[in-house]
């Protein structure tokens, strides 16, 4: 059984980025899929000291450590990883068990812009490399102009980018051994 736990960096409901996630998903055809919810409080070490580790932090932490990959797919905010993927992440840091290392995982982006998140993509491995998970160097996912790359349905349309996502996929279930 294979379990494949999917982060969207965007917590807008029409996200192109959680619409990439779910394409990425239902390519890779795991067992069991795991959308996480990063809307957690900002950190604070003030909250952490006086309440612990938030629940649904904790709940993200062991989705990743039971997962046998992970897929992270973020919007390009001011040319780096939203704010709110990068508070999940230093909430994660936070907790016990170091859900991260060497966890296969697959980075994808979806930008409203020409290069398709790249510069979210290199911020976003500068973020991960503390917590030393497998990141898979390609090939590269960057869809641009991304409100015009889906249907109304949420499926991926251009041929290009099902390409690039199928590969990506293959490749990140090699990883697990269960593919």
């Amino acid at each position: 059984m294979t379990t494949l736990l999917g982060i969207s960096g965007s917590l807008r409901k029409a996200s192109t980025n959680t619409m990439l996630m779910r394409n990425a998903a239902e390519i890779f055809g795991p067992d069991e899929f795991i959308e996480a919810d990063i809307n957690f409080p900002l950190y604070n070490g003030d909250l952490e000291e006086a309440e612990g580790i938030p629940p649904a932090v904790q709940k993200l932490a062991d989705q990743i450590a039971v997962a046998d990959a992970v897929i992270i797919a973020t919007p390009e905010y001011n040319k780096a990883i939203s704010g709110s993927l990068k508070n999940a992440l230093d909430w994660v840091s936070r907790t016990k068990g170091g859900p991260w290392n060497g966890k296969p995982l697959a980075i994808m982006s979806a930008a409203a812009g020409r290069a398709g998140g790249e510069r979210t993509q290199f911020s976003l491995r500068l973020a991960m490399m503390a917590f030393r998970p497998h990141i898979l160097q390609g090939p590269e996912v960057l869809v641009a102009n991304s409100s015009k790359e889906f249907n109304s349905e949420g499926k991926l349309t251009g041929e290009m980018y099902i390409k690039l996502l199928t590969e990506l996929m293959d490749e990140l279930r090699s990883l697990t051994g269960k593919g």
